[in-house]
């Protein structure tokens, strides 16, 4: 079976959460065609003010999520107590419920001074 790409798609900075900075490579004018996902960022920066505000409480209406870390540590919680971080390497596949706020932010021991 012969393969061909049908659409390239180059990504684009942004500011999303708390002001932070990421390169938006699906989002609002790609649902159409990349349906199921409704987006994908790449956090690839190396200073650290450009994410450490992190992504605080919000909704998701009963979505899934997929997190995978390549370098580095990114912590989720939720308003239900739920907590967990991942590591470079790793992957988390979260169902955001409707009703339930979660946030995604770099670990507390990063945070500290």
């Amino acid at each position: 079976m012969e393969r061909k790409i049908k659409k390239q798609v180059n990504g684009f900075r942004t500011q999303d959460g708390a002001g932070v900075d990421l390169v938006r490579v699906l989002g609002h004018g790609t649902v159409e065609e990349y349906d199921p996902i409704l987006m994908l960022d790449s956090f690839d920066s190396t200073n650290p003010d450009d994410y450490t505000a992190g992504f605080p409480m919000h909704p998701h209406r009963g979505i899934e999520t997929i997190t995978y870390v390549y370098r580095g540590q990114i912590a989720h919680r939720d308003s239900l107590g739920n907590e967990d971080t991942i590591a470079g390497g790793e992957v988390q596949w979260m169902t955001a419920g409707s009703g339930i706020l979660h946030e995604e932010k770099l670990p507390a021991c990063f945070l500290q001074a």
